[in-house]
């Protein structure tokens, strides 16, 4: 999986640049590299927490969107655009639009999930459940506002609710990379208990788990990364579900640090070579976010049947 990134990677970075021309040469990384870091970091974020959340949930056919994050990053795009208008610092400024984001989104993270984590007993079914139910509830304010907003306005809202890498600001990358080398930080001790923690509570309170204490910090972690991925490219819905589910389907082990690994590894190869085909072959008229949705639904549907006929 590596040398498949590594390859990816490269191809994405020298097919159809001019070596002959140096200022072409270095016009073309310097357009290229930002693109490459945000899909790596997106792929990471992504990756693990997908299979983070999965382990936590206890279910390989979820995925941290049903946590709210993607509903809740349309609606916070979509608030900003409708109170200060498209043309506003907070719209128009990459740099200002990702604070937003990341702030809003953390925030809500950590307050509703804490919450809802500790009202509901600490069962993470229940919180699994008031996830979609937000998910509904953002979507439909979200739909209010662009029945009332100018048409102009929304023309240019459209463009960021779609995931896309065509046009990365480079500031917001050592941002992102500071979230989340933070998150992995102060959840370092609570990854590494992974392995234990899906043997179930009570064989994890056994061997000396903390079991609600880790399962609350590592939810909180899952909602960060999401909101970190999210407010850079947009939201990409089926990624989590396809990187996850091939990772565990192809390793076929229980170590999260091999399956972590497998998992982000997937997302970066999706990423660059969909990115890959999206710039080369059709000139960027349609989004990756597009193929991955629509190759997501039917790998969905695929391991719905396949469950079925396990059970």
């Amino acid at each position: 999986m590596a040398v498949l990134t590594l390859l990816a990677m490269l191809l994405y970075m020298l097919v159809n640049v001019n070596f002959g021309n140096e200022k072409l040469f270095l016009y073309a990384m310097k357009i290229r590299t930002p693109k490459l870091i945000a899909m790596l970091i997106a792929a990471f974020a992504i990756g693990s927490a997908s299979i983070v959340f999965q382990s936590i949930i206890n279910n390989t056919i979820v995925t941290p969107c049903l946590l709210g994050m993607d509903a809740l990053y349309t609606l916070i795009h979509t608030a900003v655009v409708f109170v200060a208008g498209a043309g506003s610092v907070l719209a128009a400024n990459p740099n200002a639009a990702f604070a937003v984001d990341l702030v809003l989104m953390g925030m809500a993270a950590t307050v509703i999930y804490s919450y809802l984590f500790k009202k509901t007993n600490h069962n993470v079914l229940y919180v699994l459940l008031i996830g979609t139910v937000l998910t509904s509830f953002f979507g439909s304010i979200q739909t209010t506002l662009t029945r009332v907003m100018d048409p102009n306005e929304y023309d240019s809202l459209l463009a960021t609710l779609v995931a896309s890498f065509n046009s990365i600001n480079a500031e917001i990358i050592l941002f992102a990379l500071v979230v989340i080398a933070a998150v992995l930080f102060v959840l370092r001790k609570e990854l590494a208990l992974l392995d234990v923690l899906t043997l179930g509570k009570a064989q994890a309170i056994n061997l000396g788990v903390d079991y609600d204490r880790c399962i609350r910090r590592l939810l909180l972690g899952v909602t960060l990364l999401i909101a970190v991925a999210t407010a850079m490219v947009g939201p990409i819905s089926f990624l989590g579900l396809i990187i996850a589910n091939l990772s565990r389907q192809l390793l076929k082990t229980y170590r999260h640090s091999q399956l972590i690994l497998g998992a982000v590894f997937f997302g970066m190869v999706i990423l660059v070579g969909g990115q890959l085909i999206v710039e080369q072959v059709y000139s960027y008229v349609i989004p990756v976010s597009v193929f991955i949705t629509v190759f997501g639904g039917i790998y969905f549907l695929y391991l719905l049947l396949t469950e079925r006929r396990q059970a």
